[in-house]
């Protein structure tokens, strides 16, 4: 437990809706840090002199000045490009051990803070929760999941992405039977099970604590 906060790790692979079921916790009064987000924060963050980011700057190193925009931004297609391109799994690697030390140390700041203000729990929505080494930070580790047909769909349609591109990213992550098997829960997100329900459970049934469902 970090700051008199329970960590509650969510992960899933892309299109499993960890975001709506995030939204369901708060529900409870238990707040959640997106770890995508927080990347994004980072990577807008000046360095000394008004320079890249520091996070920025180390993947400029890595990958060259081609994943900078005019605008001196990340441009996250290029980089997608390179990572999630066949047989680039050792690209996929540099970046994810680049980016999540930086993650990991402003997660753990925003944890601190709502430990400070009073907050019982908090949801870490985590899509790389054990690649990332975020899972030992965590009391509870949560897995969202959904059929494969589901997770496509809300990929293209949420990214603007074609199935085939959809599944590339689906087949360079870790099986979602893996995930179930690393966790502690599941919970179902397949348009159909009732999200409510198993989150009520899971609150209740670990002593989550927050504010009472709204």
């Amino acid at each position: 437990m970090i700051a008199n906060v329970k960590v509650v790790g969510l992960c899933g692979r892309s299109g499993c809706g960890k975001g709506f079921v995030s939204a369901e916790f708060l529900n409870y009064g238990i707040p959640s840090i997106d770890t995508d987000k927080v990347y994004r924060d980072i990577l807008l963050e000046k360095g000394k002199d008004g320079q890249l980011s520091p996070c920025l700057s180390e993947l400029v190193r890595e990958f060259g000045d081609g994943i900078i925009t005019e605008a001196s931004e990340l441009d996250r297609k290029a980089l997608a490009a390179l990572v999630f391109a066949d047989g680039a799994e050792d690209k996929l690697f540099r970046l994810n051990e680049i980016t999540h030390k930086y993650i990991l140390e402003k997660t753990l700041e925003l944890l601190e803070k709502y430990g400070q203000s009073g907050f019982c729990s908090v949801i870490v929505d985590a899509p790389v929760l054990f690649e990332s080494g975020f899972d030992k930070i965590c009391d509870i580790k949560l897995c969202v999941t959904a059929p494969d047909s589901v997770a496509i769909e809300r990929i293209c349609r949420r990214d603007n992405k074609t199935p085939k591109e959809a599944e590339m990213r689906l087949s360079s992550q870790k099986a979602q039977a893996e995930l179930e098997a690393l966790c502690d829960e599941s919970i179902v997100n397949d348009g159909v099970a009732d999200i409510a329900l198993q989150v009520k459970s899971i609150v209740f049934r670990y002593s989550l604590g927050g504010e009472d469902e709204v």
